[in-house]
């Protein structure tokens, strides 16, 4: 399915000419060798895209049969220097056999034809000497170990784009031998390929590129078949799957299509009436996991999907979007050599942002702990690391797993990662940040859980948004408690308490209730007597009123363990309290929690 669907997105990218015919590929040269009429080396062109702080490779199309792995394999009209020139800036022990195939492969494609540029090249090459290139106008030692393409003097094209030259390339091509079968992809009898070219632009994978199909085990080989021939892909096919894939991960700053989500490099791609229509599928997309820190338009976004949650088809919200735009969303991680598939999702448009809707929906907590529409789901993954005193999260501490775990939940709309709310409760005990962000993933995880389990005929108790005096939960009740008990506290002794009941007691009371509370409230009670007498009769009694009440909705007796479900809702029920003496009609953001803005 993943093999195909990028395939067939190739297609729609060739007919726009954004991608390589077959027989090409889309490779970083950085400089071109300019020789004469006759054969003689004139000067080196640098290449390089000059606009950004340092100079960078530009992308052309060149010719390239199969992937180079530890072999001697050289390719048409370009290469890197140790082929094409027969230089390298380090002693290469095979460097005089990598430039001997090179010229041994342009004379076997071109030895035959009187195109004049591709003679003119030939007799470069008969009559080079490596030595040479330091004399060139343009050099330095830059050039060494960078790709080099070749180019006529006069002429405003290089030679791997010369008419001739490309016939002579895709003739070699299609004579070339190999075995006939069914393509799993295609599903018609073709040529079948051995070689799987690498996947470049991974995050953490080799800078080499990584397989997506691989086989170099006799572990993986069945049924008599060896290595490649496992998987029963065309040539066509495996150019056009690899060559969709290459772009998409492409980094070029106007690539709107790759999102980093944890470990996983994450691309995403529409298939729609027309090209505008995808692009702007696509667009939408990525602001939904990006959203604008224009307050305006992120707004416009919120409004959007509050629609969408009532109901409402997408396309009557935004034209440029159709309802029934298939979308495809691919999630890779590293894996030595190799890439793994995090996560994998193929659905319409608009059920993708139904899923959406609802996971704002399940977010939504009062006081908003973020100015405007939720954040992207990399920031929110953020906030299970660890934050130590005043450090920002580290994105290294993130677990991959369950960064993809959470994407997945939010792309299918299925359950939140169990492991999620277990990494939160653990946080709130370890670094004790109690912030809206986090407390608003711990609602989300329990209001989905709920939700889900509704349909299977259990009815769980419905997690609050905001503050919920008529709650009977136990571990919300406990939470509320717990911030009232620690209202106490800073009522009688002030804002400069060394260490407050949260800093000592918090995992203990959330866990273990019965083993805390008692104590707490005999505590209390001295911290009220405390603040009446110093002319804080007022508040003491507004405590003490609200301790009675909560403790009149728990029973006789505080529960010995709480489980992680209810630990969550404890940590919802402290935040819900805690924020409701000193939150503003107008605030968004609480004083604990930072802004959408901030990353780690």
């Amino acid at each position: 399915m993943i093999l195909s669907a990028l395939n067939d997105y190739y297609q729609r990218l060739a007919a726009q000419d954004k991608v390589p015919v077959p027989g090409f590929s889309s490779e970083k040269i950085s400089y071109a060798l300019v020789f004469s009429h006759q054969g003689e080396p004139v000067a080196i062109d640098d290449l390089r895209d000059t606009s950004g702080k340092t100079p960078r490779p530009r992308p052309q199309q060149v010719p390239v049969d199969k992937r180079r792995t530890s072999g001697i394999h050289a390719y048409p009209l370009w290469d890197k220097t140790a082929y094409a020139l027969g230089v390298t800036a380090s002693e290469g022990r095979r460097l005089a056999d990598e430039h001997a195939a090179f010229k041994a492969r342009q004379f076997e494609l071109f030895g035959g034809c009187d195109d004049p540029e591709l003679q003119a090249f030939l007799v470069l090459l008969d009559q080079w000497q490596p030595e040479r290139l330091v004399a060139l106008p343009g050099y330095s030692e830059e050039v060494l170990d960078t790709n080099v393409v070749f180019r006529l003097e006069g002429q405003q094209r290089y030679l791997h784009e010369n008419p001739t030259a490309r016939s002579l390339w895709r003739t070699a091509l299609d004579s070339d031998e190999g075995e006939t079968g069914q393509c799993l992809i295609a599903g018609e009898a073709a040529l079948l390929g051995a070689d799987h070219p690498a996947i470049r632009g991974v995050r953490g994978a080799q800078s080499s590129g990584a397989s997506l199909v691989s086989f170099n085990s006799d572990a993986y080989n069945s049924y008599g078949h060896k290595g490649q021939s496992n998987a029963s892909i065309s040539k066509s096919a495996i150019f056009g799957y690899s060559t969709a894939l290459n772009y998409l991960l492409r980094g070029d700053n106007d690539n709107h299509q790759r999102l980093q989500i944890g470990d996983a490099t994450v691309v995403f791609w529409a298939e729609a009436s027309d090209a505008a229509h995808a692009e702007a599928a696509e667009g939408f997309f990525a602001m939904l996991n990006e959203p604008p820190s224009d307050e305006q338009e992120a707004a416009k976004l919120g409004t959007l999907l509050a629609d969408v949650a009532q109901g409402r088809p997408l396309a009557e919200l935004d034209p440029r979007l159709e309802s029934d735009t298939r979308f495809f969303v691919l999630g890779l991680a590293p894996n030595a050599a190799r890439l793994s598939v995090r996560f994998w999702c193929a659905d319409t448009l608009d059920r993708l942002a139904r899923h959406y809707a609802q996971h704002h929906r399940d977010l939504a907590l009062e006081p908003t702990p973020w100015k405007g529409i939720a954040p992207g789901s990399w920031w929110l993954a953020l906030q299970t690391a660890p934050m130590h005193g005043g450090q920002k999260p580290k994105a290294d501490d993130v677990s991959p797993q369950l960064a993809g775990e959470l994407m997945r939940a939010i792309l299918t709309g299925s359950r939140y990662p169990q492991s999620l709310l277990s990494n939160l409760v653990m946080r709130f005990r370890n670094d004790g940040h109690i912030t809206g962000a986090r407390i608003a993933l711990c609602k989300a995880v329990l209001a989905r859980a709920a939700r889900l389990a509704a349909h299977s005929n259990s009815h769980p108790q419905e997690v609050p948004v905001s503050l919920d005096r008529h709650s009977t939960h136990p571990g919300y009740l406990l939470g509320r408690l717990f911030a009232e008990l620690e209202s106490a506290q800073r009522g009688a002794l002030g804002d400069q308490v060394n260490a407050t009941i949260r800093d000592r007691y918090y995992g203990a009371a959330s866990a273990t209730p019965a083993s805390i509370f008692p104590m707490l409230l005999r505590n209390a009670q001295n911290h009220l007597s405390n603040m009446r007498k110093k002319d804080k009769g007022g508040l003491a009694h507004t405590i003490e009123r609200e301790i009675g009440a909560i403790v009149n909705g728990l029973g006789d007796t505080f529960p010995k363990h709480l489980k992680i479900e209810d630990q969550g809702r404890f940590a919802i029920g402290y935040y819900h309290q805690s924020q409701a003496r000193f939150a503003k009609h107008d605030s968004a953001t609480t004083p604990e929690e930072s802004t959408q803005g901030e990353e780690a």
